[in-house]
């Protein structure tokens, strides 16, 4: 069995349903995990993606910002949502989907954290860094339950790798790439034993990115973008990963989201 993974902050699901249908219909993914939704709880726009095959839905929504959610072919169970630094705030949804063997799926989607990389006078900024300590503190006391695969994938806001922005020098102190970020976010990877899919199939050394910002007069022609959307994977199952797509072409859609899909699939059929 094969199972076709998809993360994509989608900046508005409701504003941006047609290209949410685009994607399941090009490029049929199992299961898609949106982030900044934003949209309310129970508000959900799922009956165009009934429609196509994806009746199964979980989702930790809330008006206006942030809200992440699982869209599945597949049954989704054990649903859950955690919440981070004591805050409410739908950054987190769950959900178990067996593909002959039980896969936790953990979506998330971590704070931007403001423009100013210096908690002291930025309280984005400062409640980012406190994310990124908590999800370490997580992932280090047995995150995955016994016997399961498990994934993290979503819009986890941070460039870790010099070749995830366009100019390491340039961006040292801009928000996403600061030493304080990348290297918070390697350590939350390393407790967790996580795999780095995508860089598991594109070497450190490629530039790679996922977003470019909305404020570029052309961003194809620019090209100055970050890697902040991310599949990461236990190693066992990081070994399943067939391949890695980003489609950047998402990015020049018509009235886009300034992240684009990010896709791997796993090839269960290898380990026999």
């Amino acid at each position: 069995m094969e199972l076709k993974i998809a993360t994509w902050n989608i900046n508005s699901v409701r504003l941006r349903i047609e290209l949410v249908c685009r994607l399941l219909t090009n490029w049929k993914p199992d299961v898609l995990c949106l982030q900044e939704t934003k949209c309310p709880q129970g508000q959900f726009p799922s009956a165009p993606l009934r429609e196509l095959g994806y009746p199964y839905l979980a989702e930790a929504g809330q008006p206006g910002y942030h809200g992440v959610a699982i869209v599945s072919r597949l049954p989704l169970t054990q649903i859950t949502a955690r919440s981070f630094c004591s805050k409410n705030d739908c950054r987190h949804i769950a959900a178990v989907i067996s593909a002959g063997e039980p896969v936790l799926v953990n979506n998330l989607y971590i704070p931007a954290g403001g423009d100013e990389p210096d908690p002291d006078i930025n309280k984005k900024f400062a409640h980012k860094l406190s994310f990124l300590d908590e999800l370490e503190g997580w992932f280090g006391n047995g995150s995955v339950p016994p016997g399961h695969h498990a994934l993290v994938v979503g819009d986890l806001n941070v460039a870790p790798l010099e070749n995830d922005v366009w100019s390491h020098r340039q961006l040292l102190k801009i928000v996403s790439h600061t030493p304080a970020e990348t290297s918070r976010l390697i350590k939350a990877q390393t407790a967790g034993g996580w795999v780095d899919v995508v860089r598991h199939h594109v070497p450190p050394e490629q530039k790679l990115y996922t977003w470019w910002s909305y404020r570029a007069r052309d961003w194809l022609a620019s090209n100055r973008g970050r890697r902040l959307d991310h599949i990461w994977a236990t190693p066992e199952l990081a070994r399943l990963s067939r391949n890695i797509e980003v489609v950047r072409e998402a990015r020049g859609w018509i009235r886009p989201s300034d992240h684009v899909p990010v896709l791997t699939t796993l090839d269960f059929s290898s380990r026999r």
